[in-house]
Formats: C-alpha cells, structure tokens, sequence
C-alpha cells in the first residue's frame, strides 16, 4: 500500500485493486486537550476512538448502502481499524454539506433575527467550502453552479442524498430515545460524476440531544452503542 493522504484523523492508502484503505486513528481534533470536533487541528489522542467511529460509520454505510443510496463504502476491517472505499472526487476543493432539524449552533446565530433557538426547521440542507482560514464559507446553488463547481443536477442530488441519509441516521438514534439536531457530511462524485457519500459517519459529525440536553460526541458513542 501506498500512503497518499495524512488527515487529522484518519491516514488515506492508495490499494492494487484501484480503491482506497482508510486508517482510523485516535488522535482527535481538539484544544489544550479538550475534545472538540468543530476545531481545526489535533489536540488529543483517546485510546479508542478510532475503532468506535469506524464502527458507527459501518453501521450508517451499510444502511445507507442497503437504501440504495451511493456511498463510497465497500468494506471494513476492525482488526486494523481500515474502511476500504471506492475512489472519489471532491467537489472543488472540499465541500460539507449539513442537515438541520433545529435551529442551533451557526444556524442560529446568524439567523436569529428570524427564529428562536431550537425552533424545527424542515431538513434544512446548507453547503460550506472548506476552508480554515476563511471560516468555511457558505455558499448557495447558484454559487456551486456558477463557479463550476457541480451541475446543478449534482446539486440536486446532493440535496435530495443528504435529506435521505439525515432520515435514516435520525430515525435509528430516535429508536435510541436521541434526538438529533443536525448533522454534517461530505459528499464526492464518480468517474461518471455520480454523486455519492464519502468521509465518515460519526458522532463527532452531530449535534444529539437527550431529554433536551446536549449530549457530547464520546458521550454518544457511550449511549449508541450500549
């Protein structure tokens, strides 16, 4: 195998067959050893965490594959922690796209002349590039679009994948007595500009609440897989 990638959180191997090995690691993103999804750079390692996200991925893919949704996923090995993965182009440079069900978080705090924290919004699906320095800037359709991005049937696939596969990952955490708030994914295309979903499925990726309190990402990974 050939290491083509060293992420934050997971090392990218290029495979024989044409596909790739993804390598869970434990080293999380965090600040001054606190765990913190939503920061850029690593700032802890717990023992475990690795196997745990690769683990909640599985479960998700499989589903999501089971739907008849697209998906990168084709196997994993909790042995040596890996994912083997069909390959895939990003949109650009790195899109993420994000699912609400409530308006918290970011959401809420530019929006707030309009809505109360917490109010319900309908599967609302909202696309950022990413990009660090520029605090992950949002952008529209027409955007996408017009910066030729995706086509603008990519686009609606994309919409139409994203509140899908919401579905199915709030629905099983409901089963679950979770509520789940929003959620963040990342989405690549095929040779054939196919639209599928790439990256990982895991807690750090939510935002879960329990009996309306906010349950942290190594909490949920507790509760989920009791």
């Amino acid at each position: 195998m050939k290491k083509v990638y060293t992420g934050k959180t997971k090392d990218v191997f290029a495979l024989e067959n044409g596909n790739y090995l993804l390598k869970f690691k434990d080293d999380c993103t965090g600040k001054d050893g606190v765990f913190d999804p939503g920061e850029n750079s690593v700032g802890l390692t717990i023992e475990g965490v690795g196997d745990v996200n690769l683990r909640m991925s599985i479960y998700f893919f499989e589903k999501i594959n089971a739907a008849g949704i697209r998906t990168h996923y084709v196997s994993a090995d909790l042995n040596n922690t890996t994912m083997e993965v069909l390959p895939a182009k990003v949109f650009g440079k790195g899109l993420e796209v994000i699912c609400r069900y409530k308006a918290v978080g970011s959401f809420f705090r530019r929006y707030s002349d309009y809505c109360v924290e917490g109010q319900d919004l309908p599967a609302y699906v909202e696309t950022t590039f990413k990009n660090d320095e520029k605090g992950d800037p949002l952008v529209t359709k027409d955007g996408l679009v017009d910066l030729g991005v995706m086509t603008a049937q990519q686009y609606d696939d994309l919409k139409d994948m994203t509140q899908k596969i919401t579905k199915i990952v709030a629905d099983d955490l409901k089963e679950k007595g979770l509520d789940m708030y929003d959620i963040k994914f990342e989405f690549g295309y095929d040779a054939d500009g196919n639209v599928m979903l790439i990256d990982e499925i895991a807690s750090g990726n939510m935002r879960v609440y329990k009996d309306g309190k906010y349950i942290d990402p190594m909490t949920l990974n507790g509760l989920f897989f009791a």
